[in-house]
């Protein structure tokens, strides 16, 4: 969930006593220097989490996790790295364990659902506006750049920019999913697509797949009047695949519940569906998390295929 290098504990430790328990360094130049290195060592942490073989265990720690994130971020507000990890990081966890969960409960428990789906869209905005805020850091006035025009705000990024721009989208995009009821947020669309696709612009290859997995959800949903190709979804599967050398159960999950649900191709949805669920998890280290989670995922729709797919 978190990126790349590994951040001392003790070292961590040392810092917030820095911060919270020397009334001598209270407002002074060293508080600031150990807030902003517990800050870039939050929004740089290694594979701790992506790596771990307990989605529930992951579930319970991730919100402690990002609440201390944003408590660093208030005494620091303009942090770029760290605007970014919570960008990533909330939407990462929203899809996991708030989204997903609504999905399942649905069939027996309306309310339940109807409850997370909200609770997922704010946290979705939450999200995005925290990438936003990230890109107000490198490009002054980005937002409202964005808002009102969002070709020529893109146009001004660059790869330095390619974390915040994929997950600010990607944030963005399932909010606007998640919240068809609004249109004041419908009306964003322009916004998160032009991030997206100015990612795959700049970097195609993004986080090993990622991006052409996300793609493959989004082609897939979107209508025919606005752009969709059905022809595009398979390339970005294609170049899933290839990035991933097909041990991401994400690439099989999305293909199956994007496309081949759509197009009610029942023989090639469980075929990809057992595909994701026949990945050994531990294969891949940095997979682990998400591939334990995608093939919950992939078990689910695969159980629900008689009631998905007409005879």
């Amino acid at each position: 969930m978190l990126s790349n290098k590994l951040f001392s504990s003790r070292r961590l430790w040392v810092l917030l006593l820095l911060i919270g328990f020397s009334p001598a360094l209270n407002g002074c130049f060293i508080k600031s220097m150990a807030v902003n290195s517990v800050a870039d060592g939050l929004a740089g942490q290694g594979d701790t989490f992506s790596s771990d073989d307990d989605p529930q265990l992951i579930k319970e720690a991730v919100p402690f996790s990002l609440k201390f994130m944003e408590s660093i971020l208030a005494a620091t507000p303009r942090h770029t790295e760290l605007l970014a990890a919570l960008t990533k990081n909330f939407t990462e966890y929203t899809y996991a364990y708030v989204q997903c969960e609504a999905d399942y409960v649905a069939d027996s428990n309306y309310t339940q659902a109807h409850e997370l789906r909200v609770r997922a869209k704010r946290l979705y905005q939450r999200a995005y506006q925290y990438g936003l805020r990230g890109l107000e850091t490198r490009h002054d006035h980005f937002t409202q750049m964005i808002m009102t025009d969002p070709k020529a705000a893109v146009s001004k990024l660059n790869k330095d920019d390619i974390d915040l721009m994929y997950w600010t989208g990607v944030a963005w995009m399932a909010a606007i999913s998640i919240g068809k009821d609004d249109p004041e947020l419908i009306s964003d669309v322009p916004q998160a697509e032009a991030l997206i696709y100015k990612a795959e612009e700049l970097v195609p290859d993004y986080d090993n797949g990622s991006l052409q997995e996300f793609l493959i959800t989004y082609e897939s949903g979107k209508p025919t009047l606005m752009g969709g190709d059905m022809k595009r979804v398979k390339k970005h599967y294609e170049k899933a695949l290839e990035l991933t050398k097909g041990m991401s159960a994400a690439t099989y999950v999305n293909y199956a519940e994007g496309y081949s649900l759509k197009q009610q191709n029942r023989e090639e949805f469980e075929e990809n569906l057992n595909k994701a669920v026949e990945i050994d998890a531990d294969q891949v280290k940095n997979l682990r998390l998400v591939n334990l989670i995608e093939q919950k995922r992939a078990r689910w729709l695969l159980s629900r295929a008689d009631t998905l797919f007409v005879k």
